[in-house]
């Protein structure tokens, strides 16, 4: 198999985009969780002689994470602009790839997994887009509610895919598939070396 660098391009600059959203959720869910730290500051507060009410602590947690927020809006616009780059090289790029037809079923099952992530990116771009543009496309409470459940269930697909295919790669590589980090990286084949 060889990757053209249109192709590589794509995949390691997806990987930067979606490990930054998954990021971004991951911080938004612990750390930065806007119920935690309006207790975390009601509690400071209240031990120097400053009592706010819950409501006031809830808006200042959620202004210290709304930066990083902020970065999970433009990694979305990233998103975006690396699915319609992916449906491009669909149809253009010119990497060497085995038939799907000729692939034994350990590899067509890899290569499945790979076009539930291309429909789970697309997924998680549109359900992103519609909650943000929300007011725009006039979404129903109930609609919007609705999208953001799906949004948080593709997520999920994600926190199960990325371990794996990180996993599965390493195996490969250690185990039949000598060189395909180093191919992904480079483009090299270890017929190229």
């Amino acid at each position: 198999m060889k990757y053209t660098a249109a192709f590589r391009i794509w995949h390691w600059l997806n990987a930067i985009v979606v490990l930054g959203l998954v990021g971004t959720v991951l911080l938004r869910k612990s750390f930065l969780s806007y119920k935690t730290n309006a207790q975390i500051i009601m509690t400071k507060l209240s031990d120097i002689g400053v009592d706010i009410f819950e409501e006031d602590a809830r808006l200042i947690a959620k202004a210290i994470r709304a930066n990083m927020w902020e970065w999970h809006l433009i990694l979305g616009y990233a998103l975006a602009f690396l699915v319609v780059y992916r449906i491009a090289l669909m149809f253009f790029d010119k990497s060497k790839r085995d038939s799907f037809s000729s692939l034994d079923l350990h590899k067509k099952g890899v290569k499945l997994s790979y076009y539930f992530l291309y429909g789970a990116l697309f997924l998680m771009t549109l359900s992103g887009f519609a909650m943000y543009l929300r007011e725009e496309l006039v979404l129903a409470e109930a609609t919007l509610k609705n999208i953001k459940e799906f949004h948080e269930i593709v997520y999920n697909y994600f926190l199960i895919f990325i371990p794996l295919h990180i996993a599965g790669v390493v195996v490969a590589d250690i185990r039949d598939e000598h060189g395909i980090i180093s191919t992904m990286i480079n483009g090299k084949t270890k017929d190229n070396f």
